[in-house]
């Protein structure tokens, strides 16, 4: 089997991580463990998301963590938006690359944003422009792609329609998000290689292992070319807005999985793991990930 020679890894626990965790943690720490992560040798890190700080507390201090962060030569920090205000707050803090998010499921998009699928799509449509307008690189994530209630009730060809459609708006990478955990290897599959034939944009998978099948899908995705994926520190994450989301896979388990193949991140993965190990003993609780307390 011929697998990419290198991977791309994005690690988003200071965002899809933390926001799950209602231990809040303070913003020095933070900064300190991204600080960690970034010596590490991860290349992108989703340091933060700009939503509201009611119903997202973890992320009320998304300014200063960017403040006290500053820019790095190593490695590109981005912030998730979910509208206008979103990208304004990102652009206004000093990103240079904006993560956005769309549903694909009419019941996924009225739950969680109170919007049609058609409605979110006009409203990243604005979001696209004013981040494009504002020099940001954007990366469009669209939702539940493998499914939201059940595996497969999010139509195929509305997520194909979706890519075609912001397939030449000046995207940096197209992510596809399996909120909640329902794909698995020959689903993971089937999709990439559809979306494939109607867009060149980059992709970007970005899954959960809720059902545990996160690096077996991993291994399909990379026998389908992909090369570029999200992972979070010890498999933190989840989604507060989805009943029973569980973590994201671990980047220390796929950092393992990577190399164990021969293929090259850049990362050490002993470095990555020594912060997952702290941000257990600050919660109080093992994470989901295996790697983490064996490297």
């Amino acid at each position: 089997m011929k697998y990419p020679s290198d991977v791309e890894l994005c690690e988003v626990g200071p965002r899809d991580g933390f926001q799950f965790e209602s231990k809040i943690i303070p913003t020095e720490v933070k900064v300190e463990w991204i600080q960690r992560l970034v010596k590490s040798g991860l290349p992108r890190i989703q340091i933060a998301s700009f939503v509201h700080r009611i119903r997202v507390p973890q992320m009320a201090d998304a300014e200063a963590v960017i403040q006290q962060l500053g820019s790095s030569s190593r490695t590109l920090f981005s912030g998730l938006a979910l509208n206008v205000k979103g990208v304004e707050r990102a652009a206004d803090a000093g990103l240079s690359a904006v993560d956005l998010s769309i549903a694909t499921n009419e019941k996924h998009g009225t739950d969680n944003a109170g919007m049609s699928v058609d409605q979110g799509v006009l409203q990243a449509e604005q979001m696209i422009a004013l981040a494009t307008a504002r020099g940001m690189n954007v990366q469009l994530n669209v939702q539940t792609v493998w499914g939201y209630k059940v595996p497969g009730d999010t139509p195929l060809t509305r997520v194909l329609d979706l890519a075609k459609r912001f397939s030449n708006v000046g995207l940096e990478s197209f992510s596809l998000a399996d909120s909640t955990g329902m794909a698995n290897p020959l689903s993971i599959q089937r999709v990439v290689e559809a979306v494939k034939t109607v867009t060149d944009v980059p992709l970007v998978l970005h899954l959960h292992d809720t059902r545990g099948l996160g690096i077996a899908n991993i291994v399909a995705a990379l026998e389908s070319g992909v090369n570029r994926f999200d992972t979070s520190l010890g498999g933190l994450g989840g989604c507060p807005f989805i009943p029973g989301a569980t973590g994201n896979v671990a980047t220390e388990d796929v950092a393992y999985l990577l190399d164990s193949l021969g293929i090259r991140t850049g990362i050490k993965n002993e470095n990555v793991a020594g912060v997952s190990r702290d941000v257990s003993d600050f919660l109080g609780r093992n994470l989901s990930g295996k790697m983490y307390s064996l490297v």
